[in-house]
């Protein structure tokens, strides 16, 4: 008989494991305002760094800038963002939060901070600064190894084992939550449940 695979320790097992509760704790404390954490994440890039075009955005939250676009979508009909074409180049959407855009985020704050401090609250002090360190460094080595952008967008798009297309290995014809989605690196999505991605995305 086979060794079976000790998933239950295995770096990209627990990483998924914190991705849910963080997700989940996220969604409790912020339910007021129907938001995600990537909503979230671009209100507070564009807060940080007003009219920035979609693409670059999308760069600097981690997201894929084609899926960004209806995440967008979704903030401008709540009036928490507003979308302008570049006059210097009329292909780039320029971006900025509304004022009340901002005036929700600022409510968000303290529901967020409460986040952060729920997921880290099994760790001690020392602990806590550990991990975040640790994490930042294991993104930014991946981030440091990742091929140009250039030559992402040539390779052919592949998710996961199903092949192009990201269909989940137990589904016919491409069919999963993921389908249609890219991303720069070969994400995990094909082996997500359905809302685990969704909540993810929107």
């Amino acid at each position: 008989m086979s060794t079976p695979f000790d998933f239950e320790h295995a770096p990209g097992h627990l990483v998924r494991r914190a991705h849910q509760l963080a997700v989940a704790l996220f969604m409790e404390e912020t339910a007021a305002f129907e938001v995600t954490p990537v909503q979230f994440a671009i209100l507070n890039a564009l807060i940080d760094i007003p009219g920035e075009d979609q693409v670059t955005l999308a760069a600097r939250v981690a997201f894929d800038a084609a899926t960004s676009g209806s995440v967008i979508g979704r903030l401008e009909a709540r009036g928490w963002i507003r979308r302008e074409v570049d006059p210097k180049d009329k292909r780039r959407k320029l971006l900025w939060v509304t004022a009340e855009g901002e005036r929700a985020v600022a409510r968000m704050k303290s529901g967020v901070a409460r986040v952060q401090q729920r997921l880290m609250a099994p760790l001690s002090e020392p602990e806590q600064a550990q991990l975040v360190d640790l994490l930042a460094r294991l993104v930014a080595g991946h981030d440091a190894a990742a091929p140009p952008r250039s030559a992402r967008r040539a390779a052919p798009n592949k998710t996961g084992p199903a092949g192009a297309g990201g269909a989940h290995p137990t589904r016919k014809g491409g069919g999963g939550a993921a389908q249609g989605v890219t991303h720069p690196a070969q994400p995990p999505w094909p082996f997500m449940r359905r809302n685990e991605i969704w909540l993810t995305l929107r």
